[in-house]
């Protein structure tokens, strides 16, 4: 959950390539069969895109969408079905420099490009903007994939009840910035603290199905050459998700047939608690689902948490795959693709507004995790059913390794960099030892970089 300025800048074409453009317990295993609807029927489907001749400015040409098709039973999943579409996403893109960049994080979930022969200089006019965009409200990046970028965001439409705008999900060419089609539904989200209603999450892009969870708990796949409806889940409905102070903010992650969503979902009296008052809820098991990635179907369900703002991250550590969630109450992890649970490492703040929102760093058989509340850091060597500390910051002391609030650390040559701290002035870019956590430098006297989003490349840190 990064806020994006108020135009969206590709400036980095003439610096970093994406094929054409740049940025960055046992499990329960009951399968549940949604309400199955065959895409374009009465879930919208058609109706739901747009041509490329009309603006992504203009918000009544946003789709008809309007949300999910509850089945009778609260606990199945209202999933829109469809078979597997497995038609090659035509690549339109004309640059061969670099990769793509399909998911938030990147394709590595690290923050890492393997680009190399940057434009290092950008002194004057040599950074040459190549196009730019207006965005609308949103604090999600995009995804690129096979020369087409894809954005997430809301707009409002006055022909639409106060309170209730349109999420929009533009696909444009990664090149030239032009549109070639774009989704919208309605959504009446509200943040209880007042920020904005957009979405939080980044697009995830898999083959030719690309997927949005917004920020009120909707989760589409949609077709990524056109935008047609694939399937959607009513996830706030159908898991009993009771509002996070900041709405839905964790981007769910594709691994083989499965997309892993970082749910949180509740006991059906948790439902009666006031807004804001999560120290009253109680999960019902819920905190992972995966889902069919091709019908929505729901595959599993695991976790007694609540959701956070954290993404999901997989990994292969000892030949065997991991994913790692850092949900409201800590970490667990799991194998992705059973959902047998491995460990629950407790780790949050007191706070009852508290949040973890940085993604768990992978290096390695060791993960760190880090929030700003309050605990701090900590890093864990893992190994199946268990993990060992190797080291944490120590509670009875003020002084913290990093405290990362929203963005992720990124790992180079054994040390770890990132921003530690809230909000200016105690927020600032900061460098530790990995194996030890001990602090080699910051930087306190720049309030440019005192809150960044970084992106590795070629030696360098692009910083946000």
């Amino acid at each position: 959950m990064t806020r994006l300025s108020p135009f969206l800048f590709l400036a980095f074409l003439l610096f970093v390539g994406c094929n054409g453009a740049t940025a960055q317990p046992a499990a329960s295993t009951t399968e549940r069969g949604g309400t199955a609807e065959a895409a374009g029927g009465a879930s919208g489907g058609s109706d739901a895109r747009e041509s490329a001749d009309r603006t992504a400015s203009d918000p009544s040409v946003a789709g008809a969408d309007t949300g999910g098709e509850s089945a009778d039973d609260p606990r199945t999943p209202s999933a829109t079905q469809s078979t597997r579409d497995e038609r090659e996403l035509k690549d339109i893109g004309t640059r061969r420099q670099g990769i793509d960049w399909p998911c938030f994080l990147g394709p590595n979930y690290d923050s890492k490009s393997p680009e190399t022969g940057i434009l290092r200089d950008w002194a004057g006019d040599k950074l040459r903007i190549v196009w730019q965009k207006e965005l609308d409200t949103s604090y999600g990046i995009g995804s690129v994939s096979k020369g087409r970028y894809y954005q997430f965001d809301r707009v409002e439409d006055p022909a639409l009840p106060r309170g209730v705008g349109r999420a929009l999900l533009t696909c444009l060419n990664a090149e030239t910035g032009e549109e070639i089609w774009r989704f919208g539904y309605e959504t009446d989200y509200e943040d209880l603290y007042g920020y904005n209603g957009g979405p939080r999450c980044s697009p995830v892009i898999d083959g030719n199905r690309v997927y949005i969870f917004g920020a009120e708990g909707m989760l589409h796949c949609l077709r990524a050459d056109d935008g047609e409806v694939i399937w959607k889940v009513d996830t706030n409905k159908d898991y009993r998700v009771v509002q996070n102070f900041f709405g839905v903010g964790s981007t769910p992650i594709v691994e083989g047939d499965l997309l892993i969503v970082m749910i949180g979902g509740s006991t059906p009296d948790s439902l009666q608690a006031p807004p804001g008052q999560l120290d009253l809820v109680e999960p019902d098991g819920s905190a992972i689902v995966a889902f069919d990635k091709y019908t929505g179907e729901e595959r599993y369900r695991i976790g007694d948490d609540l959701a956070s703002y954290s993404s999901l991250t997989v990994a292969t550590i000892d030949d065997r795959r991991w994913c790692f969630a850092f949900c409201r109450a800590g970490l667990l992890a799991f194998e992705p693709a059973t959902g047998k649970i491995d460990f629950h490492f407790p780790w949050r703040a007191r706070v009852l507004e508290s949040v973890n929102a940085s993604v768990p760093v992978v290096v390695g058989n060791e993960v760190f995790i880090s929030e700003t509340y309050g605990p701090g850091s900590a890093l864990l060597k893992v190994s199946p059913g268990k993990y060992e500390v190797v080291w944490q910051d120590d509670s009875s002391r003020r002084a913290r390794a990093m405290q990362t609030h929203w963005n992720t650390p990124i790992h180079v040559d054994g040390y770890l960099y990132g921003c530690s701290g809230r909000n200016p002035p105690d927020a600032e870019l900061r460098c530790i030892e990995w194996a030890t956590g001990k602090v080699q430098w910051n930087m306190t006297n720049d309030p440019a970089r005192a809150r960044t989003s970084l992106l590795s490349v070629d030696g360098h840190f692009v910083c946000l």
